[in-house]
């Protein structure tokens, strides 16, 4: 069996006349949520805020709160996903240049997060949606 892989999550929502959570398009594999891996040494608060830096630009977070944890078998992954707070407002779309992989151009938007993932999006973010959902579903949970 392979050796599971921790990742984090950092989540980010935002309210407009629904609530929205921050997704890219990522040019090779699909819509997918931030996500990287936990390194050696490293705390996963640590991880959540390096991750969403790196791969989105956003440098200024705050993690509010963990979310809960998914374990991906099938890929060998263990996420771990964490609330984060922006001050201020993000636009509505941007890109970014990460250096992952080689180097990748993400197109970051906002995806209405009562609305079900489609065919764009990567299988393995599926799961993370709908955990995400239900815990703010009807406003049980505030951002």
């Amino acid at each position: 069996m392979a050796k599971m892989v921790h990742k984090v999550v950092p989540i980010v929502l935002r309210r407009r006349e629904r609530l929205e959570i921050l997704a890219f398009r990522h040019p090779q594999a699909g819509t997918q949520l931030v996500k990287g891996t936990l390194e050696t040494g490293e705390n996963v608060e640590d991880a959540t805020l390096r991750e969403l830096a790196e791969e989105s630009g956003i440098e200024n977070a705050v993690i509010v709160r963990p979310l809960g944890e998914l374990t991906h078998r099938g890929i060998a992954q263990h996420w771990r996903l964490f609330l984060c707070k922006v001050p201020g407002d993000l636009p509505d779309q941007w890109s970014f240049f990460t250096q992952d992989d080689g180097g990748h151009l993400f197109a970051f938007f906002w995806h209405e997060l009562d609305r079900p993932a489609d065919d764009s999006w990567h299988p393995d973010f599926h799961r993370a949606l709908n955990l995400v959902r239900g815990l703010f579903q009807e406003d049980k949970a505030s951002i």
